[in-house]
């Protein structure tokens, strides 16, 4: 008996697309990154490119975001992420801010600038003291996709806390560049005493936030001394070692 051979669709490309397993839905696959149906609109089609771009991108800044700058994306959607910042160096040093990245629907077109606020208080020439908004277009009057990437952006966020002199084009917050101009003593103990309110806040945690900092509890300095008397050479440590420590430091805390 011969054996039946399913016809193709008219028009259709092979490994266009990849059925699921249950038969609904489309998946990417090589040749259909987006994974959306031949028919879909040209508008849906340009925003499947739009939101794979920015997963690209998220991907190229896993290894390529500034020192001391993290980014984790958050669980409700593709273009909210949040983030902290550790300065290390420079009139901020010490300080841990952290912010939060939302990018517009049409992120990856020209002048579709990402947005930065940060949730920590913030005394600097370039951050809104009331909002907590980083001006992004001063550093950046176009946004060009071909140019400017979330690891652009972070770059800059990163550059402002090491900034000594501003010019006329910081007027987020006008007061902070003048008393930086006029009197950097007095700027130096704003900055100084935000720095301290950025350590005190660091365990506030906003809702919804994926960068989040706990308190230390007891079981973890059991954990640091165990690891401390046990790990004379870092090379013999396995993760059975780890897990065996992790459940000798609970047993003790109790």
């Amino acid at each position: 008996m011969r054996r039946s051979t399913p016809r193709s669709t008219p028009g259709a490309t092979r490994g266009s697309y990849t059925p699921s397993p249950g038969g609904g839905g489309i998946y990417p696959s090589r040749r259909n990154p987006s994974g959306l149906s031949p028919i879909a609109s040209e508008a849906e089609r340009e925003q499947a490119l739009r939101d794979y771009k920015v997963t690209i991108e998220y991907k190229h800044l896993k290894q390529h975001a500034p020192g001391g700058v993290y980014l984790i994306p958050s669980l409700d959607s593709l273009r909210t992420f949040h983030g902290v910042i550790f300065v290390r160096r420079g009139p901020f040093t010490n300080g841990i801010f952290k912010f939060q990245v939302t990018l517009p629907e049409r992120y990856n077109d020209v002048n579709a600038w990402p947005q930065i606020t940060f949730s920590s208080y913030v005394y600097n020439p370039h951050v809104n003291v009331e909002t907590g908004e980083l001006d992004v277009r001063v550093a950046y009057p176009t946004w060009d996709p071909h140019r400017h990437y979330l690891v652009t952006v972070l770059t800059y966020l990163k550059k402002i806390f090491y900034m000594k002199n501003f010019g006329d084009d910081a007027v987020a917050n006008v007061e902070a560049r003048d008393l930086a101009r006029s009197d950097p003593s007095a700027y130096r103990k704003k900055v100084e005493s935000c720095v301290k309110e950025s350590q005190r806040s660091v365990f506030v945690n906003d809702p919804g936030c994926t960068a989040r900092f706990t308190e230390e509890q007891a079981c973890h300095q059991v954990l640091r001394d165990l690891m401390h008397e046990r790990l004379n050479d870092p090379a013999t440590l396995t993760k059975n070692k780890i897990l065996e420590m992790v459940r000798e430091a609970s047993r003790k805390k109790k």
